[in-house]
Parts: structure tokens; C-alpha cells; sequence
């Protein structure tokens, strides 16, 4: 990236000066940034020409100063081309630094990296949550792996992280870690961060995803049907911890909360609404927004089976759910005995109440967004995915129209 430099002497008055010399100062501006430093000469202000930053006279002292003048802008002007040459942060500082010999402590990917990441581990809990750390850890490590597979070395100055870098990284995660399409991104977009704190510090001018725009693929989210919702609500199991995983399951499915979400429920956020009816007023763990969710008939009749649950009295929780890797274990059980031919896992619950219970029934997006937290609903339109009998039932209604004209 080209740099103006420009250079100045000037006189600069001491404190309490009375007469005589005074000491010259060098002012280097790069991009309009500008440093000064003292050169350990000095000269009477009597001789010096301020416009052109130089003694005037012919004596032997000005003729001597200037040559030594010359030299520190001749010096600092073959120092810049030289950080240019080799691709160098240049601004006023660093330039000032490598002409006194002051090493300035290389910015390097590893080491910003590791910082962002214990900052963000002393967060979790207030501002991130565990598994997000996790993500950024797993991505210093394909960095780190990546660089050794790549450049054969440990770590890399963050001035080298250009549009090649992000290319290659992106092709090392596909092939050699045999990521998919969205795991490759995802891990691309976590670098970006720590891209944008090296610009915002101004540890690196040029911003390599300038011109990198990768895309994401749209991933099938699996629901369930009308029919299917309907026969794992109605079936009965032989085995308690079934039924429960299934109660829970179900409730989710009419309310749209996520894992995490129900299972920190509080008895207390169920609280009666403006309309004299019960609603669940709770905030998302993942994005901290408040939603707010009517309860239906089916939810409720689950929340007072289990208010006389022991596990909900001692907690003071709504609802008796087990850990996530139980649940999930659990409904591939359920699935089986129910005849779903589909990979159950509880997350589906909440696409569930998105698609089938919501959106195929009229609820406005914008409503549906609202009640699942969601803080921009281009998220909730990955939800919006219309079943075939809704298509059918549109339809008809076409047909309907279209006879009676």
C-alpha cells in the first residue's frame, strides 16, 4: 500500500528559555499521522529559516548542519522504501522506531489470537457462552495447524494476512480437515474477528476480506409434520423417563424454546399477560433477547402435569428436564417406537413450532420472530418453510376462486 511521508525540522523553545540556541526537533508525518523526535543538535534562531526547516549562512557550522540534515532525510526516505519493499506496516511511529533502533514488538496472528481468546473465557457466563469459546479455540487450532501444513511455520506477522492467506486457509479446512461447506465458513468468519481487531488497532491497513466473499449453503432444517406432532403427543409408553422426554419435547413444540432455554425455566417466568392469559416471558441465553410466548393449550396442560413434579418444587423450575445428551438419546427411542422416520433430536422441537404450529397456520413472521427471540427475522425466514398441505390447502382455495368467476 503506497504511504506520503513528509518531513520537518523546526526549533522548538525549552522551558524557561531566556536567549541562544535551541534544540531541533524532526516532525515525520505518514498519512497524515504525525510524531516528533529530538536529533541532538541545536542552532540559533537568529540562523534558522522556519519556512524550509534549515540554517541559512555560509559558515562552516551551517554548511555542516545541513549536510547532517540531508543525511536524516536521506536515511529516513531509504528506510521507508525499504519497509515497503518489504510489505511493513509503515506509519510515523514505526518509521520513527526503526530510524532510533527502538524494535517494535511484531504484532504476530497467534498472539492476538490467544488474547482474544482468554479474554473472551474470563466472559463466560456474562458476555459468551462456553460453547462459543469452544468455536474460537477450535479455529486458532486449524490456524495454527494450517500454517504449519502451509508455510511450515508456528505463527505469522498480521501484516501477511491478505486475500492468498484466507483462500488457502479456506481450502486447507475443506481438504485436509475435510470441513463442509458451513463448518469451513463459520471458521473463516471466527478469523475475521480477530481481522478486525488487528484494523481497528491499526496493527493492519489493508483488510483482506475485502474482496473474499464467501457464502454459506442453506441447510435442510428437519420438522415435524402435523400428522407425525399429532401421533408422538397421543402415544403412550410403558416407561416413564419416555413419556417425560416426550412431554418436554412437546412443549417445545408449542413454544419454540430452545434447549437451554426450558431447561433454566423458572416457575416465575410464567406470568399472566395483558389478555388475562398465561404467557412465558423469558430471555434467550444465546442472544439475551426477551421472549415473550403465549402458552397454548397443549403446552399448558403439560406445565400442570409436572407442577407437583419433586425435581421442579426443590428447583423452583416449570419443568423436569434431563441433560441435553439424554434427551437426545432418548428421542431416537421415541422416534423408533412412534414410526418417525426422521433423525429426532430436541432441536427440532423448536423448528417444529416455527414451521408446522406457526407459520403453516397464518401467524405472521414478524410475530413468530418475536416469541422465538430471534433478533433480525432474516433468521426466522430460515424457518419459514411451507409444508405441502399448506401449499394444498392455498390452492384449493385458488380453485375455489377461480370457479365461482
Amino acid at each position: 500500500m503506497r504511504t506520503t511521508l513528509s518531513l520537518l525540522f523546526s526549533l522548538r523553545k525549552p522551558k524557561n528559555y531566556q536567549s541562544g540556541e535551541m534544540p531541533i526537533y524532526l516532525r515525520i508525518t505518514v498519512d497524515g499521522q504525525r510524531t516528533e523526535m529530538a536529533i541532538s543538535r541545536k542552532c540559533d534562531p537568529e540562523r534558522w529559516d522556519a519556512v524550509t526547516g534549515r540554517p541559512i549562512g555560509s559558515k562552516v557550522e551551517s554548511r555542516t548542519l545541513n549536510a547532517y540534515l540531508d543525511d536524516i532525510q536521506f536515511k529516513i526516505h531509504e528506510l521507508q522504501r525499504r519497509m515497503s519493499d518489504a510489505d511493513e506496516l509503515i506509519t510515523a511511529e514505526t518509521v520513527k522506531n526503526r530510524f532510533v533502533g527502538k524494535a517494535e514488538k511484531a504484532r504476530t496472528l497467534v498472539a492476538i489470537f490467544e488474547d482474544h481468546n482468554t479474554k473472551m473465557k474470563s466472559l463466560v457466563g456474562q458476555e459468551f457462552e462456553k460453547s462459543t469459546l469452544q468455536r474460537y479455540e477450535t479455529c486458532l487450532m486449524h490456524c495454527k495447524e494450517f500454517m504449519q501444513w502451509q508455510y511450515n511455520i508456528s505463527d505469522i506477522p498480521v501484516t501477511k494476512i491478505n486475500f492468498a492467506f484466507l483462500t488457502d486457509f479456506e481450502y486447507y479446512l475443506r481438504s485436509v480437515r475435510k470441513c463442509g461447506n458451513n463448518s469451513a465458513i463459520k471458521y473463516i468468519k471466527n478469523l475475521g474477528k480477530i481481522v478486525r481487531i488487528c484494523l481497528g488497532n491499526g496493527w493492519l491497513t489493508v483488510d483482506p476480506y475485502l474482496n473474499y466473499k464467501p457464502k454459506q449453503k442453506a441447510v435442510h432444517r428437519e420438522v415435524l409434520t402435523k400428522e407425525e406432532l399429532d401421533r408422538l403427543s397421543k402415544k403412550k409408553f410403558g416407561v416413564e423417563r419416555l413419556s417425560t422426554v416426550r412431554d418436554m419435547f412437546v412443549f417445545c413444540c408449542y413454544t419454540g424454546l430452545a434447549y437451554v432455554d426450558v431447561h433454566k425455566l423458572k416457575r416465575s417466568e410464567l406470568v399472566k399477560g395483558a389478555d388475562g392469559d398465561l404467557w412465558i416471558y423469558t430471555n434467550r441465553q444465546k442472544t439475551d433477547t426477551l421472549s415473550r410466548i403465549p402458552v397454548l393449550p397443549t403446552a399448558l396442560s403439560i406445565i400442570r402435569a409436572y407442577e407437583d413434579h419433586p425435581q421442579c418444587v426443590v428447583k423452583d423450575i416449570l419443568l423436569p428436564v434431563m441433560s441435553n445428551q439424554k434427551m437426545n438419546a432418548y428421542l431416537k427411542e421415541i422416534a423408533d417406537l412412534c414410526k418417525i422416520n426422521k433423525p429426532l433430536t430436541f432441536h427440532i422441537a423448536r423448528h417444529t413450532f416455527a414451521t408446522t404450529v406457526t407459520l403453516n397456520n397464518g401467524v405472521p413472521i414478524e410475530s413468530v420472530a418475536k416469541m422465538m427471540g430471534h433478533t433480525s427475522i432474516k433468521t426466522t425466514q430460515i424457518y419459514a418453510k411451507v409444508m405441502d398441505h399448506k401449499i394444498s390447502s392455498d390452492m384449493q382455495l385458488l380453485r375455489e376462486k377461480l370457479a365461482i368467476g
